[in-house]
């Protein structure tokens, strides 16, 4: 239910109001003048403040500006007796939603409130979908509590508010765009755009109009003017994934990006500017790329000012349990399951997988697993085969069957490995072997 305050000196017509728009489902509170309408702000949600001009102990065409100024959602409708445009212009100038001359309230002051209310209500849904966008691409949302990741975590914050270009580097699947969203959260410019573009999705001509755009005429087809994503992502932040997939000629492009914060446009001759933070990310090793002669020299060292590593899955092995839990209750909620456990066999086979494909691996194991689950718990048997044979009822019969050896030593060395984050020199330690003996035994057993 919307909140109208009513501050009006006369009694009367602070009364007659209050009847009239309560019968309308509104509710009302009153005040007799300026500070005590402030003191009904203080403590009341008000959505509508409807105020005479002449108060005494003010104007309310002033008091409208400093209601605004404290109170910028709050809408104001101004009564006068005696309207003049003078007054009428200077209101809308302080803020007020309309100004109408007492006399006409009775037919407008109704309609005024719906149309006020309904603006009071969108600006704070604007708000409230900022904020769970914002807490949606926040570091507090990415699910994880091992030291790995905690480290990566910990250095994107510390970058996140400055304007230096950061490189994320990582297996695929590993969350680089996650960690990209969250560091232009947390700067200063996540009231702009965020804009995306994977560099592997498209051709060297596509990808030179994707990110830069092009003058009409440029080509075929092109009958008006196009952005590319650096004017869309003016002011804000570009992540360019996969930037080692980028063809060299596009990179020297780029790289005036970088270093003028100019660029031409496809088919144009005079230079564009724009005021950009980059975040790159590549699953490749571009000192090795630069070596092979794919990848700038000059380039990567422009881009790799600040590097964050990402961890792959099966160094944070501990933070399994919550990302399968968080998985599942997504995908039950949109298959309209009520699937709400996991069993132990179940977590164990995912504890003992290697996770090539990190978390969009386990994100589509745990999908297809909900797709064939018609219980309440996902099991084992939900699981592909490859998983189903790493489950603690398979590992125990391979163990205690006494017949194979390798089998059980590579499980065990596993296990060990996943204890210990894949600390190789702590697994050889607690396995008291050599280090060069572990790294055999790797080899050997193909442990990845």
């Amino acid at each position: 239910m919307s909140k109208v305050l009513i501050i009006d000196d006369e009694e009367k017509i602070r009364t007659l109001l209050s009847k009239i728009i309560t019968l309308e489902g509104f509710d009302v509170v009153q005040a007799d003048d300026i500070k005590n309408g402030f003191k009904k702000l203080e403590i009341a949600d008000v959505d509508v403040v409807i105020c005479d001009v002449k108060l005494t102990d003010g104007s309310g065409i002033e008091a409208t500006k400093k209601i605004k100024e404290k109170y910028p959602l709050v809408e104001i409708i101004l009564l006068t007796a005696y309207g003049n445009i003078a007054d009428g212009v200077q209101a809308m100038k302080n803020g007020a939603f309309d100004y109408i001359t007492k006399g006409d309230d009775n037919n407008k002051i109704i309609p005024l409130l719906y149309k006020a209310t309904e603006k009071v209500s969108l600006a704070k849904r604007v708000i409230q979908l900022e904020k769970q966008l914002g807490n949606k691409y926040s570091f507090d949302n990415i699910i994880g509590k091992s030291k790995t990741l905690g480290a990566s975590i910990d250095t994107a914050k510390k970058v996140a508010g400055s304007e230096t270009t950061v490189l994320l580097t990582g297996e695929t699947g590993t969350g680089k765009e996650v960690f990209a969203q969250a560091i232009h959260n947390a700067s200063n410019r996540n009231k702009q755009n965020f804009v995306a573009i994977n560099c592997s999705a498209f051709s060297k001509e596509l990808l030179e109009n994707e990110l830069f755009g092009h003058k009409a005429g440029a080509f075929t087809g092109a009958v008006k003017d196009s952005k590319g994503i650096f004017e869309e992502a003016n002011n804000g932040t570009v992540f360019l994934d996969e930037i080692g997939e980028m063809p060299l000629d596009l990179q020297a492009k780029l790289l005036r990006v970088l270093e003028t914060g100019e660029f031409l446009k496809v088919g144009d001759s005079k230079s564009t500017k724009v005021n950009v933070r980059i975040v790159a990310a590549t699953n490749r090793n571009l000192q090795q790329e630069v070596e092979a002669g794919n990848f700038r020299e000059d380039l990567y060292y422009r881009i790799a000012v600040f590097q964050i590593s990402l961890p792959p899955l099966r160094e944070r092995i501990v933070d399994i349990e919550e990302l399968a839990a968080l998985f599942l209750q997504t995908f039950a909620t949109k298959t309209n399951k009520k699937i709400n456990m996991i069993s132990k066999g179940y977590l164990e086979a995912l504890k003992q997988h290697s996770w090539k494909g990190n978390i969009r691996e386990l994100k589509n194991v745990i999908e297809r697993s909900v797709i064939l689950t018609d219980s309440n718990e996902l099991t084992e048997d939900s699981l592909p085969a490859e998983l189903q044979q790493l489950s603690s009822v398979g590992v125990r019969e391979k163990i205690l069957s006494g017949f194979d050896l390798a089998s059980a030593e590579k499980i065990h060395i596993q296990k060990v490995l996943n204890y210990t984050n894949g600390n190789k020199t702590e697994t050889a330690k607690l396995l008291n072997i050599a280090l060069t003996t572990l790294y055999r035994k790797i080899d050997e057993y193909q442990i990845k």
